[in-house]
């Protein structure tokens, strides 16, 4: 018998590209491959330090000039919902959830296509294909599912989020809903129903990507209570977005080599071959 310890993650940092969110500056990625053994320790691990996951690779932005992409979650025991929020659940208590495995489908693809074409045109998924979107929701070494939303006795999908379940809650990848039914609010409702979700299953946050300061994209996530914002290797309770604009000046990056000296990486198992 034989003890053997895995080997530590690698982290490699992506070419500098263009930032969505901050006109002028350039993003750039902090990422690990998620693969081998203890995939799943090491996703809950990184994933309570601002990392996200894409398939089989865990990333935090990591940019020169700034530190404007922070993680954000809501902690579902602080959490209650606005006069505003309650009408989006009223106005959605028609459609059905369905939960199921990290599986593609034609109805998953097309209405994922009407939702890039609408809304995201000329971002950087906007060419993906059905391949590439089938990639994206299968590959995936973790506990994930795919919730759907569809009309009460209809197979007529309007809202998708592709979810991964954490030992501490519930991380929505990535989602997607009808375009043209911008009054019912339907990115807001997924986050209020992955919150029913989360208490239900007694899971204490949904994490929901990364929140910008200043970005208008991203505002909505500022209008959930019990919101928290990952800021200097730490959760901080969202009080005043205000707080967090000193993370878009150029001197609020650490170097590289401290970022990574700073990740805490999970206990390894110890693996027996016989």
């Amino acid at each position: 018998m034989r003890h053997t310890l895995p080997i530590a993650p690698q982290f490699y940092v992506t070419a500098p590209q263009p930032c969505p969110y901050l006109e002028g500056r350039m993003e750039r990625k902090l990422f690990t491959a998620l693969q081998g053994d203890g995939v799943e320790q090491l996703n809950n691990s990184l994933s309570q330090q601002g990392f996200r996951r894409s398939q089989n690779v865990l990333y935090r932005p990591s940019c020169s000039e700034c530190s404007a992409c922070l993680s954000a979650r809501i902690d579902v025991s602080a959490f209650s919902p606005s006069r505003s929020q309650k009408r989006t659940l009223k106005r959605n208590a028609h459609l059905e959830r369905r939960a199921t495995s990290p599986w593609a489908t034609e109805d998953q693809f097309a209405l994922f296509r009407r939702y890039l074409d609408s809304r995201h045109a000329d971002g950087g998924m906007a060419d993906m294909d059905v391949f590439e979107y089938a990639a994206m929701i299968e590959e995936t070494p973790v506990r994930s599912r795919v919730v759907e939303y569809a009309e009460e006795g209809s197979n007529q999908l309007t809202a998708v989020s592709l979810t991964d379940v954490l030992e501490d809650g519930l991380s929505m990848v990535y989602s997607f809903y009808a375009p043209d039914q911008p009054q019912d609010s339907l990115g807001t409702f997924m986050i209020l129903d992955h919150i029913s979700i989360a208490r239900e299953a007694g899971l204490p946050y949904v994490y929901l990507g990364y929140w910008v300061p200043g970005s208008q994209k991203m505002g909505y996530k500022a209008k959930f209570s019990g919101l928290e914002i990952y800021h200097q290797s730490e959760w901080k309770k969202m009080t005043d977005p205000a707080q967090f604009e000193a993370a878009v000046h150029p001197l609020s990056t650490d170097p590289i080599a401290e970022q990574v000296a700073n990740i805490q990486l999970p206990e390894q198992p110890i693996h027996r071959n016989r």
